[in-house]
């Protein structure tokens, strides 16, 4: 099997090969090993999928999913592909009343549990052609994955062998996600934005939680993130997942002036300081919650802003980072208008993820023709242990930590 001759120098976690972002064999092996490897991956919310013959369609990295609810009430996951031809089974990114699926291009027809129920023209024409004798369809489904809901979000996965979920996310990840998700929610809003770089930039940013009063000038300059206010890091035993969170905090804004950073200089007023204006979300005073689950889900909690980002590779150097915004079934008409508004400033045109947007992006063609220069992630120290700070790399450390075991690096 043909791998990839990236070298990894032994100081754990501390340093990683740029040319892991730009490498082609990295990628295919990225899609054996994780996605299709021992981990869970985001399907889709359990809300929009409610009832018998509702449908979504998704991936599991680069591999298109199809996700359904059967007439026996359960969730079904597998490969949107037919097993005639490879063509795509489903075609629509969403529906309902399905009774099953059939592919246009020689009407192979499925169940929605990924079943192959019958083959157009299988017996032939007037007594010619047709399937051999021999073809028995209960051996020619696409690939299932095993899928598990937690808090009504629905994984998948193609191992046999991945720990059970909540096992997989621990207790700690387990309890911010209730946190979050204790309550019935619903879609309020979708997208997706194109990102100019490798899924890896993206989802370590996620994890960086010493870049976000640094880069984004709107969390500073109107007090929603500064790494003085109260808050911490939480990071999974295996790394693999984290959270960070944070308090608004009117006192302590100390650090920034005096280092001269381009984030306490903008100077920046609102015409609309509506924007701002929100409602207690939760009792604990928490106004900002990040969390990961390895290797492509997030929950976000900033404000009274609350959606799912879904990182989806597209290449070595492209990714597809799908939006999904929630409220809860029990809003009252003042609270939705908050969260839709506030939804313009976390989104992929507002003051603060277009920054994260286009980031990865720099770093991308920065690294252009390097071969053995390190990235060095030592903001810290060099653990990947829970810390009260969130000036650490901690958690991005934790990622490469589950990165290296399943790519075997």
């Amino acid at each position: 099997m043909q791998t990839s001759t990236i070298q990894w120098i032994p100081q754990g976690e501390t340093r990683v090969p740029l040319a892991v972002y730009r490498d082609d064999q990295v990628y295919a092996d990225e899609q054996r090993n994780i996605y299709r490897g021992d981990t869970w991956n985001y399907l889709c919310l359990e809300s929009e999928i409610p009832e018998s013959g509702d449908y979504r369609t998704t991936f599991v990295g680069e591999t298109p999913v199809v996700v359904a609810r059967d007439a026996d009430g359960e969730i079904y996951a597998f490969e949107n592909r037919c097993t005639h031809r490879g063509a795509l089974i489903c075609l629509e990114k969403s529906g309902k009343d399905a009774k099953d699926f059939q592919c246009v291009y020689h009407a192979w027809t499925y169940s929605l549990k990924g079943d192959l129920k019958g083959v157009a023209f299988e017996g032939g024409v007037n007594g010619a052609g047709g399937m051999p004798e021999g073809f028995c369809k209960d051996h020619h489904h696409p690939t299932k994955l095993r899928v598990a809901i937690f808090c009504g979000l629905v994984f998948g996965s193609f191992s046999d062998d991945v720990d059970p979920l909540e096992e997989y996310l621990g207790d700690e990840i387990c309890a911010r996600i209730e946190r979050v998700l204790g309550r019935p929610v619903e879609v309020i809003g979708r997208f997706t934005q194109a990102l100019p770089n490798n899924w890896k930039l993206y989802y370590e940013n996620v994890k960086d939680t010493y870049h976000a009063s640094l880069l984004h000038l709107f969390f500073t300059t109107f007090r929603l993130n500064r790494l003085s206010q109260e808050g911490g890091v939480i990071v999974s035993e295996t790394g693999a997942h984290h959270v960070s969170y944070s308090k608004v905090d009117e006192d302590g804004f100390d650090g920034y002036k005096d280092q001269g950073l381009r984030s306490d200089q903008s100077g920046y007023q609102l015409k609309d300081p509506s924007l701002l204006q929100g409602f207690k979300e939760f009792d604990d005073g928490i106004t900002l919650q990040i969390l990961s689950v390895f290797p492509g889900f997030v929950l976000q909690q900033i404000q009274n802003c609350l959606a799912i980002r879904q990182v989806l590779p597209r290449g070595i150097d492209k990714t597809d980072l799908n939006w999904t915004y929630i409220g809860y079934v029990s809003d009252t008409p003042a609270q939705r208008e908050v969260r839709l508004k506030q939804a313009n400033l976390i989104g992929a045109a507002g003051f603060v993820s277009m920054e994260d947007g286009a980031v990865g992006g720099f770093v991308q063609r920065g690294i252009a023709g390097t071969r053995a220069e390190q990235a060095v992630l030592e903001m810290g120290g060099d653990s990947t242990v829970s810390s009260s700070s969130r000036a650490t790399e901690a958690a991005v450390r934790g990622f490469w930590k589950q990165y290296r075991v399943l790519m075997g690096v």
